[in-house]
């Protein structure tokens, strides 16, 4: 992705709009951006209402997160190319109407099939509005006003994540599952209004052409690894099934590295990583992808199906994670002035380390209590590590290679999320299965029940089994707590990293390179 935040635009300098028509545009961006940020939280929400509404399994709710992930990943390589070539508001404007039908359809899915599909085009909808917004706020302010519109821009977005699960949860209680896309449509309505009417257009024709074959390769190998890792608890990894797709995404994803190294004007500037503090910084930012993606994969089901929370219930009970998420993040920028983003981002990793392991210990008879505190602290330690992280990894780039840099750093966190719903959620499925007794059930009702615990809890219900619902409320938390222990260990071997190899400081020249 080569969207540059100082590419030159068609809007000469002199004829920016006034100042407070300027604002008026960033906030049209931020709208945005806006439905991006709640998007992804809202379904979670909605994943047991899904699990039993549309019968769909464990591997099918992970493809329902996933194909929007994935397809949001790979294709934000050439939508920013594509954005600098033909029209940055154009394909914005293109991007938002894309996701608004997409999300329309949606409403009417009646499959979990054609939802996975639907959220596919969601993914390529988004990945056309993330990096084309960043990139039209050169158009609109001067270089001394963009930092501040940059964070505006980034607090937008992060206003999203809380407002998801309770706007998720407010819709579920009161309507059917797909209210949770509907509400998208009337938002990406105003937003394209606004963009018609406040945002300037801008492009940059000397910018080089989309490689087609890289796009279709980062595509295909992203798809590949995360079907072969969701596919392995059902499919057994030693199969044809599972291992075919992981070995041929190893190849493709393997090509796509080595074809972007040797091109003169790659999509994905692999170079960026020679630079420590941009490399380690980046790669703190992937991790806590990876683990929150994961977490809010398993814990709106433990809340719902376990615990017994409706809908809007569980979305206020995720609450302590966004709130410390939000406090961290107000204080990190202190922190960092005082002891560096080294310690202040391994400090993260290890808080981050700490609540998944008391998670971790979770029983079927521990209340919601002990669940709130790990979750403050998970929120607390992602706030330290993915802000001083995500705004170190950008200062160490010079302003030329800002949009090149903020590219990569974005595709390779969206494809840690959905590699991190697709392994931590397949870690889950095999602890589940293993652990579900349904002895005694007719073969079909046993297949159900295996599919999730929202199913099993249907079925338990259905047949006033308590014993079934039990068995399943036991199953789930053992495969919970697998998750929970895999990404505890994970970040304490990342806070090490971190503290070892990334440089002490912000990064000055002579420590920055590898």
């Amino acid at each position: 992705m080569t969207t540059k935040a100082s590419t030159s635009t068609a809007v000469p300098a002199e004829s920016a709009p006034p100042d407070r028509k300027r604002w008026w545009a960033l906030a049209a961006v931020c709208l945005s951006v806006l439905v991006l940020g709640f998007d992804g939280t809202i379904l979670n929400v909605a994943l047991p209402d899904m699990a039993v509404q549309l019968h769909a399994t464990t591997g099918q709710l992970q493809w329902i997160v996933d194909a929007y992930l994935v397809v949001f990943a790979a294709a934000m390589l050439p939508a920013g190319l594509l954005g600098d070539r033909f029209g940055r508001r154009r394909l914005l404007i293109g991007g938002l109407a894309l996701f608004g039908v997409a999300s329309l359809v949606g409403t009417l899915a009646d499959s979990p099939n054609t939802l996975i599909a639907v959220r596919a085009v969601m993914g390529l909808g988004g990945a056309l509005i993330m990096p084309l917004g960043i990139a039209i706020l050169p158009s609109l302010f001067a270089p001394a006003e963009r930092p501040r519109a940059i964070a505006v821009m980034t607090a937008g977005m992060a206003v999203g994540m809380p407002l998801g699960p309770m706007l998720g949860g407010l819709l579920l209680n009161h309507f059917w599952w797909g209210s949770i896309f509907l509400i998208n449509v009337p938002l990406i309505a105003v937003g394209i209004a606004a963009c018609l009417w406040l945002v300037p257009e801008s492009r940059d024709p000397s910018v080089p052409r989309v490689d087609p074959l890289s796009a279709v390769v980062g595509v295909l190998g992203l798809g590949a690894l995360t079907f072969g890792i969701i596919q392995g608890p059902t499919d057994g990894w030693g199969s044809a099934q599972v291992v075919t797709p992981l070995v041929g995404s190893v190849l493709l994803l393997g090509f796509l590295v080595r074809r972007e190294r040797t091109l003169p004007h790659p999509m994905v500037d692999f170079t960026l990583l020679a630079d420590r503090v941009y490399r380690w910084s980046t790669a703190a930012s992937v991790l806590v992808s990876f683990v929150l993606m994961g977490g809010l994969f398993v814990l709106p089901q433990y809340l719902q199906s376990v615990l017994g929370y409706d809908a809007l219930g569980t979305g206020v009970r995720l609450m302590p994670m966004m709130a410390g998420l939000l406090l961290a993040a107000r204080v990190a920028e202190r922190l960092v002035a005082r002891l560096s983003v080294r310690w202040v981002v391994a400090a993260g990793m290890l808080v981050v380390a700490a609540s998944m392991l008391l998670g971790a210990s979770t029983t079927t008879g521990d209340g919601y209590g002990r669940t709130a505190l790990w979750l403050g602290l998970l929120g607390v330690g992602m706030g330290f590590t993915m802000v001083p992280a995500m705004g170190a990894a950008m200062a160490a780039l010079p302003d030329d290679r800002a949009g090149v840099g903020s590219g990569l750093l974005q595709t390779l966190r969206q494809s840690a999320s959905a590699v991190g719903v697709a392994l931590l959620g397949s870690l889950l499925a095999g602890g589940y299965t293993a652990r579900l007794d349904t002895g005694g059930l007719p073969e079909s009702l046993a297949r159900t029940a295996s599919g999730s615990v929202s199913a099993a809890q249907a079925v338990a219900e259905k047949l006033h089994d308590t014993a079934l619902a039990a068995s399943a409320h036991a199953a789930f938390v053992h495969g919970m707590d697998l998750v929970l222990l895999a990404c505890g260990i994970g970040s304490a071997l990342s806070a090490a990293l971190i503290a070892w190899r990334m440089p002490g400081s912000g990064g000055g020249a002579g420590e920055s390179q590898a």
